[in-house]
């Protein structure tokens, strides 16, 4: 079963993004791009900083 995890290989700032799109099988460019079409109206960040708490850390596993 997949665990969604805060990547320690393709991220930029915490990883979130870069988890996401390990998880899904996507690239994580993608998320990032839909991502900051979220943040736009000021969601996303939240989100993001949500997330960044919540979801461990790839190494924690």
């Amino acid at each position: 079963m997949k665990k969604l995890y805060r990547s320690t290989k393709s991220r930029m700032l915490a990883g979130v993004c870069g988890g996401i799109g390990e998880f899904l099988g996507i690239d994580p460019n993608i998320v990032r791009l839909l991502w900051i079409a979220l943040s736009l109206p000021g969601a996303g960040i939240l989100l993001y900083a949500a997330a960044w708490l919540i979801v461990p850390e790839e190494s924690a596993a």
